[in-house]
């Protein structure tokens, strides 16, 4: 017997930081609501304050990977139980660590979903929204094709309305398909792509219910300037700390029936000061649409900006227009909606960025953004997606280039919410198609003004497409389009100086004068601004790929030191944070080319110029850029003091050490003695921290001096930061010992919720440490990772386990929670065992329901992968008692090896 659960818990608020402006009023604002995460382009609101249902139903679907599916693959009645089981978000497959060069499927995948829709979708209007499905995509429901879909960046939209059975079962079969095909954007063949395709449906899935009468949705309205709530702000006056914006709604009636309504425009900050409202009239012809456009003045405006990024709700609010006390229609809401918004203007001019009306006082500086992470491909989700935000805007980033498409919508939500500009870029890549492409990249550009424009992150647009050879004609046409859909003040749009048509353009894309000399402005154009939309990269040949800013984390300090000096400031004659921060007014900032590890398609290595490794592991880079932020802003997340020894005292660690830092100074003390203070210098008109070295200040013959005397517990570097003559940060740094344990910990931000979903994951990093916790960072083991409770472990192994490698010091592994909560119990253990082997560690940690209504199978749902087997009674796995008290056994084995270990130190050092 087939059951279909419905969760409806909301006790878990995922993504609901604590890292914000005002962290106590976005805490409240949090708990108000039942998400973090918007639900097309709206926050989903408690069941008793909405007309509006939404459901999760990224639980409990079948896949087929394979060219020739089953006959009747569509029909509702085919047995898909042999296939595999999955949740989205979904890459298809696990991939491995380094996926580049192709190594992914290409071809059609099939999905299935079989549900019971509730009995209270009937009469209703209901609709099935896929955040983005990959490549050519086809829905099926119930039997019947319901969409067609080309590209993979952009919502897919279903209307359920012919074919949805309320009370009863129903099936959604969707076909994804990531083959080369050059008649839709990007269409570059995967092979010759500098990014990967993956494939799947891997972004979220919702069901939405609305009344008859309701709010549109822009994507699926299709109306230009139009559809769903547009929000924008019309002007700001700092002086009078007072804001006019502009609400525009469609509403939708879908009656047989004029319908004559109020819409309601409330905004309110976080703390419920100062609210402002208005309503408008509104009549509706039958099966017809109607739009008002809502004006609101807001006194004590607090101006959205990346250093102290204020949000208001906004809530938009149809009634029916008798209401008072008419008996036989009294009042009552028809539909709502409730988005975060911004008040702030933007203005980029000659002089630099404009932002709030006055003008921004550094370069905006930031990287470029490809969605993928390690094994997990582009199938990322939410959590991972706002734990990305957080560490870029940690390392003190401030605007987000979206290369080169569209980003998922949960990371839009965190660029608003962490203070992060974005520039939304269009599909595309050296590329242009013939057929219906043109037309298709016309429609993206569209759809992606009228997804995104809503949120106050948004800093420009980049409609052209990327390096790309395109007829004379398309440049105007595709800035043209911009300003159709954003027809107000604050539409940028952005081109490559070099590119034809970049006349049209409001912003240049190039490198400043005082960086790189072959992409550099040589004759600056129409006095207009520019900015570099990718800087840092410094390659040979584009075959080979040799790189002093490609460097692996695991290949050890000395090349990450390499990379992190050259985005700072490099020798070459190359666009680096000292060339951007010296260079004209006019050009306001650039992006690095790319914050994190990521895979190509044309190439067998993976980009490997990250400040962050494509499990999110920081490079000595992150730190550098950390030393460049701001010693404090209100947005405390994006600033604070620190300090970093870049050092970790091997025998083949540089003497000379290296400590990078933003405070005023830095004190060095070496194995406790006198410490030694210098001024953290800056360069004229150029980089604002120049890293701070002390010369010979590691010495391994000394290490080795002191510890053969019984006083190793003094070898140590230990950096404090000063500002205003205080110390404000301290880092410290030990050479590592024996290797004695494996600690286990989750890569897990502030704020963000183990919600039990069945699509959060999250990273367990596992570190090979000495007995007092230092990193082993020279270390081969091979670790074997083990589950138990509701999650699953990301592995291809059978057995469920997964064993990895240790790479300078740590192994990641990959952990997706359940759909049910309760303790999550995570083991880590070398892969061959012995009494002188490091101590295995144990992490647990309890998972909370969710906040969001999810339909799903329960026979659909499956942790295993096709073909695992359980195991047999004989290998029936160890209850918790006996996993303890082997744990604690090898505790006491390792108790009785240091002694043994003592004595041949003894006797080693006698025979000496």
């Amino acid at each position: 017997m087939k059951v279909t659960t419905i969760l409806t818990a909301a006790a878990c608020l995922a993504g609901s930081f604590s890292l914000y402006a005002d962290p106590a009023a976005d805490r409240e604002e949090a708990a108000s609501s039942t998400g973090a995460y918007s639900v097309a382009g709206a926050l989903r609101l408690p069941e008793n304050t909405t007309k509006r249902d939404v459901y999760g139903m990224n639980v409990g679907w079948k896949l087929f990977k394979g060219k020739n599916a089953p006959e009747g693959v569509n029909s509702p009645d085919f047995n898909d139980s042999s296939w595999e089981s999955v949740n989205l978000p979904n890459g298809i497959e696990l991939l491995p660590e380094e996926a580049s060069g192709c190594s992914n499927y290409q071809g059609p995948v099939w999905y299935r979903k079989t549900f019971t829709a509730p009995e209270k979708l009937k009469g209703r209007r209901n609709t099935l929204y896929f955040e983005g499905i990959m490549g050519k995509s086809e829905v099926w429901v119930n039997g019947e094709k319901a969409a067609e879909h080309f590209g993979g960046y952009l919502p897919v939209i279903v209307n359920l309305d012919k074919w949805l059975k309320p009370g009863q079962k129903n099936v959604i079969v969707v076909k994804a398909d990531n083959s080369n095909d050059g008649s839709y954007p990007p269409g570059k063949p995967q092979e010759s792509l500098d990014f990967a395709y993956f494939g799947g449906i891997y972004r979220d899935v919702y069901l939405i219910s609305t009344g008859p009468v309701y709010i549109t949705d822009p994507n699926e309205a299709g109306t230009v300037a139009g559809g769903g709530v547009f929000f924008r702000t019309e002007s700001l006056d700092p002086r009078t700390r007072k804001g006019r914006v502009g609400v525009k709604v469609q509403v939708a009636n879908d009656t047989d029936k004029e319908q004559k309504v109020r819409v309601q425009a409330l905004m309110t900050d976080p703390k419920g000061v100062d609210p402002v409202g208005e309503t408008a009239p509104l009549v509706i012809p039958p099966h017809s649409t109607g739009e008002v456009d809502i004006p609101l003045v807001i006194s004590n405006v607090k101006p959205w900006s990346p250093d102290d990024p204020n949000l208001y709700t906004l809530s938009v609010e149809v009634w029916n227009a008798a209401g008072g006390n008419n008996a036989k229609n009294p009042a009552h809401l028809l539909d709502n909606r409730s988005m975060r918004v911004g008040v702030r203007t933007v203005e980029i001019t000659e002089k630099g960025l404009v932002l709030n009306g006055s003008l921004f006082p550094e370069k905006l500086i930031g990287g470029n953004r490809h969605q993928d992470f390690a094994r997990l491909g582009n199938a990322v989700p939410n959590n991972l997606q706002w734990q990305d935000a957080v560490k870029l805007r940690k390392a003190g980033m401030r605007v987000i280039r979206s290369a080169h498409y569209p980003q998922d919508p949960a990371f839009m939500d965190a660029c608003d919410r962490l203070g992060l500009f974005v520039i939304v870029a269009t599909p595309g890549w050296q590329f242009w198609g013939k057929g219906p492409f043109a037309d298709r990249v016309y429609d993206d550009i569209r759809q992606m003004v009228r997804r995104d424009r809503n949120h106050p992150s948004v800093m420009m647009w980049e409609p052209i497409l990327n390096e790309t050879h395109y007829p004379a004609d398309f440049a105007k046409k595709a800035r043209d389009l911009v300003h159709e859909e954003y027809p107000y003040k604050g539409c940028y749009t952005a081109c490559d100086a070099v590119a034809q048509g970049n006349q049209h353009y409001e912003v240049l894309y190039a490198h400043p004068a005082t960086g790189d000399k072959h992409w550099s402005i040589k004759e600056r154009k129409d006095n207009k601004p520019y900015f570099t939309r990718e800087f840092g990269d410094n390659v040979d040949t584009w075959s080979a790929h040799n790189s002093t800013s490609r460097a692996a984390r695991h290949w050890g300090e000395v090349p990450m030191m390499v990379q992190a000096l050259h985005y700072l400031k490099t020798s070459f004659p190359y666009t680096t944070y000292d060339t951007l921060n010296a260079a004209s007014a006019y050009h306001f900032g650039g992006c690095l080319w790319h914050p994190f590890d990521h895979q190509r398609g044309y190439h067998p290595d993976p980009f490997y110029g990250g400040i962050l490794d494509a499990f999110r592991q920081p490079k000595t880079s992150y730190y550098a850029f950390m030393s460049q932020r701001p010693q404090k802003t209100r947005n405390e997340l994006g600033s604070g003091p620190v300090v970093y020894i870049a050092n970790e005292c091997t025998p083949f660690s540089p003497e000379d050490v290296t400590v990078f830092s933003n405070c005023d100074s830095v004190r060095l003390s070496v194995n406790g003695g006198v410490p030694v203070e210098k001024k953290v210098a800056s360069y004229p008109n150029g980089l604002k921290r120049v890293p701070v070295v002390f010369p010979k200040a590691w010495d391994f013959m000394e290490n080795k001096k002191l510890a053969r005397a019984g006083k190793e517990g003094a070898v140590k570097l230990v950096a404090e930061g000063l500002i205003g003559g205080k110390v404000v940060t301290r880092h410290e740094v030990r050479p590592s010992r024996r290797a004695e344990k494996i600690r286990l910990s989750l890569d897990r931000e502030e704020g963000v919720e183990l919600c039990a979903n069945g699509s959060d994951v999250f990273a367990v990093v596992a570190e090979v440490t000495d007995s007092r916790g230092t990193v082993k960072r020279l270390n081969d083991e091979e670790l074997v990772f083990s589950v138990e409770g509701p999650a699953e472990l990301l592995t291809d192994s059978p057995d469920g386990t997964l064993t990895q490698p240790v790479k300078w010091g740590s192994a990641p592994a990959l952990v997706r929670l359940g759909a049910k909560p309760g303790t999550v119990t995570v083991r880590a253990s070398v892969k061959h065992p012995g009494s002188q082997k490091p101590v295995s560690g144990v992490l647990k940690f309890d998972t909370k329901a969710p906040g969001l209504n999810m339909l799903f199978t329960e026979d659909a749902v499956g942790k295993a992968k096709k073909g695992a087997a359980a195991p047999s009674s004989a290998e029936a796995p160890a209850s918790e008692r006996e996993k303890s008290l082997q744990t604690e056994l090898e505790k006491v084995r390792h108790e009785l090896n240091k002694l043994r270990n003592d004595k041949v130190s003894a006797q080693q050092t006698h025979f000496e």
